[in-house]
């Protein structure tokens, strides 16, 4: 039995289990069109079952704006969601005070601007800020606007800058997937933590683990998780193994 099958059976033994994972490049294979993702069907299953155990919560932990999400994943309770890198939960969305939404509405003006005429960049409008993402643009296009994105409005007073893979993610409220790793482990005072994450964004939760907890790194890059698979289908094959034990 291989170290990260070990620590698996160990934690489907404790009281009460979060398994919280991201979307995209961990249920879901990446793809070109963000709307097209969906989760692969074994890991969709395994997900739905695990759900429904005694004392066993499943969230999805995603960038991704809420209603996206839900869209996306095809999920819904039992199964949680929190989306924008924690700015957003499902029973109730981030609400941004007058202040907060005038520099919302002003970094929205001015990131418009920066990606007018930019071929393959996108912008996506979330509830607690914007999006911008370039993975469709040519390498020296998205180099150039996330440049001036960040000397610009990521340098704003008030705007929280997160990186991720051909994204910079902006918002009006300081957030982060650690944090709300946190917020989910206390509402449900769970016992141990599975968290399954790709990206860069996904290392303020490894780093938020506690001993006992499992954290898998799905592809390559540098991370703090103990555990690596390459991808979507070992996640599927994870989850599983996991339900197998755990019921």
């Amino acid at each position: 039995m291989t170290e990260l099958a070990e620590a698996v059976a160990r934690l489907a033994a404790v009281p009460r289990l979060l398994v919280a994972l991201d979307f995209d490049g961990v249920l879901a294979p990446i793809v070109e069109v963000p709307s097209a993702a969906r989760p692969l069907p074994a890991a969709a299953a395994a997900i739905g079952k695990l759900a429904t155990l005694p004392d066993t919560t499943v969230a999805l932990l995603s960038g991704r704006g809420l209603a996206d999400l839900a869209a996306v994943s095809g999920f819904g309770a039992p199964v949680r969601m929190v989306g924008s890198h924690g700015g957003e939960f499902d029973d109730g969305a981030a609400v941004l005070d007058d202040d907060r939404a005038a520099l919302k509405a002003r970094l929205t003006t001015e990131l418009e601007s920066i990606v007018a005429g930019a071929p393959g960049v996108a912008l996506e409008h979330k509830p607690a800020g914007v999006a911008v993402h370039v993975r469709n643009a040519a390498p020296d296009v998205g180099t150039q606007v996330l440049d001036a994105v960040r000397t610009g409005p990521a340098s704003w007073a008030g705007v929280d800058a997160t990186a991720g893979k051909a994204v910079l993610d902006l918002a009006v409220l300081k957030v982060s997937k650690g944090a709300a790793l946190d917020t989910l482990r206390e509402r449900i005072v769970a016992d141990g933590v599975l968290f399954a994450g790709d990206d860069v964004t996904d290392e303020t939760a490894f780093a938020r683990l506690r001993p006992g907890d499992v954290g898998v790194k799905v592809g390559d890059g540098e991370t703090a998780a103990a555990y690596r698979v390459a991808g979507p289908p070992d996640v599927a094959v994870l989850l599983e193994r996991l339900l197998a034990l755990r019921a």
